[in-house]
């Protein structure tokens, strides 16, 4: 992983890293607030070897056996006698079990101090432990030093730094809780949002299809927040996703040049890839630039684009294939014809297998002899057959991809299905592409959108996704100079 990747995925899931962080502040914030307050008091002892000897060498000789045995007079702070002691001088309740876990004594190094510390939640209590504890260790010390045929200890214990009572608590440490809470909360976060977007196998750039598909993705369609007020973005002339699907119609003219298509079923892996909407607005982008268009709504199963441009789909495809109408009977102009539609008619109980019979493959004859382009809206790939049906009939599929739903495997498997039934992929086309302006990038220096008003068309429910424009291809045509649509 290089360092800008690294930065691209902290971009992209900075509220997952986020959330860990203030977490983790939050946990350490809490622990500290029920952690009881303690207070630590140290006392200062000074050893001394006594003697009868005044030469600088019998002085020397006495302060190095004091500095050897200082370091083994810190461990009679276990010692019995020490800690009833100090119990029974304070008249304190706890065992001298619990007195031992409160008591803490070092020798520094290379000197014949010692030191006791003691911690307690009472800072007055934890200054005369300290104390307590000093006096009754220096008192077992030089008992112990003391000859056995009677005399005095030549080892004196001088308590040289009282303990005081203490201002402030050592624990809880709020600034070092907080700071190894904040640093703790990230640390998780960040691996928690690398270790997700190393197990995400969705598609989320164009480079990722490309290496899926085998070929670059024909435009990049982003994700629009208005999208349940603008299901028809493409007639919205002020509208910067203008511009993304006239990529798409430029685009897809020149998938094929020596051969180029003219009926296209636009499909997608799995549902809720954006297929319906990407189809109508493709159809209408194709019939702004002059062409004779015709959208058939061949997904049977979960008709959409009557329902989204507002029309009756009661009668139609079903209909012409069974030989209940003819195909003149049953199509619907919508917009001023605009854009004729073929509906889904009556739902059959077998679409598949009358989506591949021969009247179906003569009623496509016939569009297309009728139409400049054909778009044909079919049911994604992997749930059914009939799009892979369909597109063995025409002129190839577009594969609809969504950003971050569809996983590269699904897409692979796509890919599969077409070429099992040697239906030619034409291209494919990435839907809700999160916009890159939002992570800081500058607005683009201008604009295809005219200030001409929207265009009134019929209303209907919003389709299964809404797009924004991304950035024209070098080769996309310039609308200013094509023909406005004309009513057929």
């Amino acid at each position: 992983m290089t360092l800008w990747s690294f930065v691209q995925i902290l971009r992209k899931r900075w509220l997952v890293v986020a959330s860990f962080t203030l977490l983790g502040l939050l946990v350490a914030g809490l622990l500290s607030a029920i952690t009881p307050r303690t207070y630590q008091a140290e006392a200062r002892s000074f050893v001394t070897i006594t003697s009868t000897g005044s030469d600088a060498n019998s002085v020397y000789q006495n302060s190095q056996f004091a500095m050897a045995r200082v370091k083994s007079y810190t461990l009679l702070v276990d010692n019995p006698k020490v800690l009833n002691g100090v119990i029974d001088k304070l008249g304190l309740s706890e065992s001298p079990q619990d007195l031992r876990s409160q008591i803490t004594a070092q020798n520094p190094p290379d000197t014949a101090f010692v030191n006791i510390d003691a911690v307690d939640r009472n800072p007055r209590r934890a200054a005369a432990i300290a104390n307590t504890v000093a006096g009754k260790l220096g008192s077992e010390i030089e008992k112990l030093e003391t000859p056995r045929s009677g005399g005095t200890s030549p080892v004196k214990v001088t308590v040289t730094t009282p303990a005081t009572r203490p201002t402030s608590p050592v624990s809880p440490r709020w600034p070092l809780n907080l700071a190894v809470g904040l640093l703790g909360g990230f640390a998780v976060g960040v691996a928690f949002a690398v270790t997700r977007e190393q197990l995400d196998t969705t598609i989320k750039s164009g480079d990722d299809l490309q290496e899926v598909t085998g070929m670059s993705p024909l435009t990049l369609i982003r994700l629009d927040a208005k999208s349940a007020r603008r299901p028809l973005p493409v007639m919205d002339s002020r509208s910067p996703m203008v511009e993304s699907f006239r990529t798409l119609r430029t685009n897809l003219k020149f998938a094929d040049v020596d051969h180029p298509p003219r009926q296209v079923v636009v499909t997608s892996a799995v549902a809720h890839e954006g297929k319906s909407t990407t189809a109508q607005n493709l159809a209408i982008a194709l019939a702004q630039s002059g062409m004779r268009v015709c959208l058939v709504e061949a997904d049977l199963r979960r008709p959409k684009v009557t329902e989204n441009l507002g029309l009756e789909g009661a009668v139609g495809l079903t209909n012409v294939v069974a030989g209940e109408h003819n195909l003149q009977d049953v199509l619907v102009p919508w917009n001023r014809g605009l854009v004729t539609v073929l509906p889904a008619g009556t739902t059959p109980s077998d679409p598949a297998s009358l989506l591949g019979s021969h009247n179906a493959q003569m009623l496509l004859q016939d569009l297309r002899q009728s139409f400049d382009f054909v778009v044909i809206d079919a049911p994604p790939l992997l749930p059914v057959s009939d799009a892979a049906v369909l597109a063995g009939e025409t002129d190839g599929a577009l594969l609809v991809v969504r950003h971050g739903h569809t996983k590269q495997d699904q897409v692979q498997a796509a890919v599969e299905t077409l070429r099992a039934v040697n239906a030619r992929l034409v291209g494919s086309v990435l839907t809700f592409v999160p916009d890159k302006r939002r992570f800081g990038r500058r607005k683009d220096a201008y604009t295809y959108a005219s200030s001409a008003k929207p265009t009134h068309v019929a209303r209907g429910r919003s389709a299964d996704v809404r797009t924004v424009a991304t950035p024209a291809s070098p080769r996309a045509e310039d609308d200013a100079r094509s023909p406005a649509a004309r009513p057929r």
